[in-house]
């Protein structure tokens, strides 16, 4: 799709030079301004244009007005011919550019394979690097066919050597048992028992099934799977070296092979398949049996007090006037010392039940309840649990960084040398590692004996042992090895920062000297509240309590003057287009766009046309997005069978591919916009979760406090008009906050992304520091802002804001000299995230509650400085709380779409597999998107009238919004059919 470009590019990109123009001058009308053209625009793109299509109206007008020539003379040139070869050879001696020879295309594929092809896979990425370096080297790219041939054949080139490399690794005996994978067992072994080759082919198939549901089952089964895997005996760092893209694109292609496939195969590109696909669930498989322990504990844990509290509660009855039923108590004792307790203290009590009802009452609620809670706990886990937990321990390798933690590595080694023994208690003589471990309430239940001759229980310090292991494990200060996303935390940072510090630095846009990032927060927060100071008595709104302890109360926003001609504009879109179908704005838009370039075959390339196969993807997405499955959408009206979509699915839509055309409607959306409509771009999304309901076979899908029933989270990234930037399918326990940062960082589009609008829970200390650190600014809306706190930047501001002392938090002022002692670390977290060197999740557990690191200190008061700054912004600033709230009711507005969307199923994700549910959340966002798309075009055109640009308000132009569907055809008929079109200003599609 051709980019209107605006004045400044025009000026900055196609302004001829002074020897330009005089070359051009030289010649007339037509032939001047075409070599004007070709001449820029080769140096724009490094080649010359294929026709008069590709070169922008804007770009010949200006150009045209240069040269002093008609901008519709450029109609009569002629593309083809000897007067274009004549200008195309002056223009590369101009530009000191000469054509390609046979020598320069094996030069070009030969760079390809040493630089590019080995580390990237995808087709135009590698083609854009090859025209980079053609342009380096001064060489005129050549045709279309003969690029496509030299990439391919940088391609083939670069895995070849990659797959050569890999098998020089494997030795006889490891190829042997990859090939059983598929062939089954040889002959003689499969002699000895009927059953071997059916047992040996089922593992390859069973290791690529996602776990189930959070059980004991699921721990072994996980477990087993992890064991099948080891028994391949893949070497140690086999992909070493080799890029993950690459990795994880041979696993994709290895993912969607049969055995059959693989046979047919040959036996190199086989062997490297597998190894591939093993060595990528082998993380995966790691981190799922990380994840499983830590929430095995967690729910044995919640399941004991849970169990215990029903018995309390059916035990008793809350007594009332406990503080006068025992003054009467007192009293009648003192008045009877020498009486019996059935005469003096059971009348003046109600009786013996009352007194036991407050006996329970008091079990409920002391020190009885929560040991209680540990007995329970300590029998669920030693007759049920205890296997598979130890079982478990036998099958990771844990391993810390930090000293303070290695007594819980040697309690894992001496858990593991009893394991198998029946002993009660530890033995004497047995070192028995406790610091951090066995304490609190757990210390009485977990000795035996007199405290001179005390020995340890087993089972209650296994107990001690994995909760103190889960809290670890939760903020990465114990790891594990062959994990990834339980990795070292050391491999999450990135490895050369020390070599290239600067280079770091200078791509967050942060200053290198710690005093130089201190002192303008210091002082913008300093200012901040003293703003805030002197305009709180003129804020009608806002009112700060001046109690010990004060809050915060501020006043609901006024409501907004109603826009009076948008629903005018709505009946008029229903007038001109009628009731569209959804399916055909998916298509018009993949029409316009383009389609086939996102989605690249797992595999060789199949024969299928490319017409037909863009059509299977439409359908295949729109099935996805709508949720009403594959099988519902092959009953439409085409040609295309289920038994089609389901290969293509398999073959073609993959989740990066949605990923990249979910940000190409994205780009078109902002490339089509007009700035007298929609204004102005800000930079500012908003972003938000929405709950989908999902089967709980599986470990990913979680019960939600908030929304109730067991499902999912979409986590989505909205622009103030309705573009959906980013799509994250998260679990209903995973951070908001990371899933913010992530969005916002790595959306793909071309946004640059200034400010970010969430709700309180995608708001946190840690991640207003960190999104100062990554140069965007964070705005919440904060639920709880009645108790929120400010900070000091230091204790000499308190004689000038006297009216915010009530609110000021008790922790003291910020620790500057921490930050300035962190700051390096923090940066290099920081650019941890920007550079994707592990994600923001992996980095985000490492600055939890349980972490007592510096560098989680220091990035909290960071926080904590960035969060006074917005706060005292939005409190004395009506119109930032009206921006904060307009930007959430975008992307609410957004998740109420969603329903309309996907509709089937009742709007409950059907399938227990995480790559099933990750592309019906791809293909939504698709769907979506594609309608914003299409109705930001029909809403441009409409305006584009001179009467409905009279008549809409500076109120309508605010309300004004695409995400509107009264004039969309959700349900009914599926009609595919590629030769109709939406009536939309000029088509740019094919």
């Amino acid at each position: 799709m051709v980019r209107d470009l605006d004045a400044e590019e025009l000026r900055a990109l196609w302004t001829l030079a002074a020897e330009e123009l005089k070359r051009a001058g030289g010649k007339r009308d037509a032939n001047a301004l075409a070599f004007a053209v070709l001449l820029k625009f080769f140096q724009v793109h490094g080649r010359f244009p294929r026709g008069r299509a590709e070169v922008p109206d804007e770009v010949v007008r200006f150009v045209a007005g240069q040269v002093d020539v008609a901008a519709s003379d450029l109609g009569f040139y002629e593309w083809s011919g000897r007067t274009i070869e004549r200008h195309r050879a002056e223009i590369r001696d101009l530009l000191g550019f000469r054509e390609c020879s046979v020598s320069d295309y094996a030069a070009a594929t030969d760079w390809l394979v040493q630089h590019v092809t080995q580390v990237e896979r995808q087709v135009e990425l590698v083609r854009a690097e090859l025209l980079g370096w053609l342009r380096r080297q001064h060489l005129e790219p050549p045709g279309s066919a003969r690029l496509v041939r030299i990439v391919r054949s940088g391609l083939d080139r670069g895995e070849r050597l990659l797959i050569d490399r890999i098998c020089a690794g494997l030795d006889f005996t490891v190829r042997g048992r990859l090939n059983e994978l598929v062939f089954g067992v040889p002959d003689e072994a499969a002699a000895e028992g009927t059953d071997g080759e059916i047992e040996a082919r089922d593992v390859l198939a069973w290791v690529k099934t996602d776990p189930g549901r959070l059980s004991l089952n699921t721990m072994l089964t996980e477990i087993g799977k992890l064991e099948a895997i080891r028994a391949v005996g893949l070497p140690v760092g086999l992909l070493t070296g080799v890029a993950p893209k690459v990795v994880t694109g041979w696993r994709v292609r290895a993912a969607v092979l049969s055995p059959s496939h693989f046979r047919d195969a040959a036996p190199e590109v086989r062997w490297v398949l597998l190894a591939a696909l093993l060595v990528e669930r082998q993380w995966e498989i790691t981190d799922t049996l990380v994840e499983l322990l830590i929430s095995t504990v967690h729910a044995i844990n919640a399941r004991a007090d849970r169990r215990v509290t029903e018995e309390m509660v059916a035990s008793f009855k809350r007594v009332r006037n406990k503080t006068v039923l025992l003054a009467k108590i007192s009293q009648a004792s003192l008045d009877r010392p020498d009486g019996a307790v059935r005469d003096v203290v059971f009348p003046v009590a109600g009786g013996a039940q009352t007194l036991r009802e407050v006996v329970a009452e008091f079990r409920a609620n002391g020190p009885e309840f929560r040991r209680n809670v540990q007995v329970k706990l300590r029998s669920s886990y030693s007759h049920h649990y205890r296997g598979g937990m130890v079982k478990l321990l036998q099958t990771l390798t844990f391993r810390s960084n930090n000293s303070t933690h290695q007594p819980i590595i040697a309690g894992i080694a001496l858990v593991l040398k009893h394991a198998n023994s029946h002993l009660q208690s530890y033995p004497k003589d047995e070192t028995v590692p406790v610091a951090g471990i066995v304490d609190g309430d757990w210390v009485d239940l977990a000795y035996r004996g007199e405290p001179a001759n005390s020995r340890v229980l087993r089972t209650v310090y296994e107990v001690c042992l994995f909760r103190a292991l889960r809290e670890r494990l939760r903020c990465k200060e114990i790891w594990v090895e062959g994990a990834d996303r339980w990795r070292n935390p050391e491999q999450d940072l990135p490895a050369d920062f020390e070599d290239r510090r600067g280079a770091y630095y200078a791509k967050l846009a942060q200053p290198l000297a710690s005093d130089e990032f201190i002192d303008p927060l210091r002082r913008e927060m300093t200012a901040e509240l003293e703003a805030l100071q002197q305009a709180l008595p003129s804020l009608a709104w806002l009112k700060i309590s001046t109690r010990r302890g004060g809050q915060i109360t501020l006043s609901p926003l006024d409501a907004a003057p109603e826009p009076r001609n948008l629903h005018r504009l709505k009946a008029q879109i229903r007038t001109r287009w009628g009731l569209v179908p959804l399916l055909d704005m998916l298509k018009e838009t993949v029409l316009r766009i383009g389609l086939l370039e996102h989605f690249a075959p797992a595999g060789p390339r199949t024969g299928i046309d490319p017409a037909v196969l863009a059509e299977r993807l439409i359908l295949c997405i729109f099935g996805y997005g709508t949720n009403i499955g594959l099988r519902a959408i092959a009953a439409g009206e085409h040609s295309h069978t289920e038994e089609d979509l389901r290969y293509v699915r398999r073959r073609y839509l993959s989740a990066e591919g949605a990923r990249s055309f979910a940000a190409a409607v994205a780009n078109a959306t902002f490339a089509a916009r007009r700035e007298v409509v929609w204004g102005t771009g800000t930079g500012a999304v908003a972003s938000d979760s929405t709950h989908f309901g999902a089967f709980d076979q599986n470990l990913f899908t979680q019960h939600h406090i908030r929304y109730g029933g067991r499902g999912v989270l979409i986590y989505w990234h909205v622009d103030k008009k309705s573009v959906a930037i980013n799509s994250q399918l998260i679990s209903c326990t995973a951070s908001e906050v990371a899933a913010m940062i992530e969005g916002a960082m790595h959306h793909r589009t071309e946004m640059d992304v200034q400010a970010n609008y969430v709700d309180s829970h995608g708001q946190s200390e840690v991640g207003f520091g960190l999104t100062r650190l990554l140069g965007f600014e964070l705005k919440p809306r904060l639920k709880r802002i009645n108790v929120t706190k400010l900070y000091l930047p230091d204790t000499d501001i308190r004689p000038r804001i006297p009216d915010l002392l009530p609110v000021l938090s008790r922790q003291g002022p910020i620790r500057w000299e921490l930050i300035a002692q962190q700051y390096d670390q923090l940066i290099k977290y920081a650019a941890a995230i920007n550079n994707r060197t592990a994600s923001t999740e992996a980095i985000l557990r490492r600055f939890t509650r349980a972490a007592t690191h510096p560098t989680y200190q220091a990035m909290l008061d960071v926080g904590r400085a960035q969060r006074t700054i917005f706060l005292c912004r939005y409190l004395r600033s009506r119109d930032e709380q009206r921006e904060v709230n307009a930007g959430l009711n975008v992307v609410e507005s957004w998740n109420g779409a969603n329903t309309q969307i996907h509709y089937g199923k009742a709007g409950d994700i059907a399938s227990n597999r995480r790559d099933e549910q990750e592309m019906t959340a791809l293909c939504l966002h698709i769907v979506q998107a594609a309608m914003v798309y299409v109705n930001t075009l029909m809403i441009q055109d409409i305006l584009a009238e001179d009467d409905w640009a009279e008549l809409f308000t500076p109120e309508d132009y605010r309300g004004l919004t695409p995400l509107i569907w009264g004039h969309v055809a959700m349900h009914g008929e599926f009609k595919l059919n590629m030769t109709t079109r939406l009536i939309l200003g000029h088509p740019t599609g094919p």
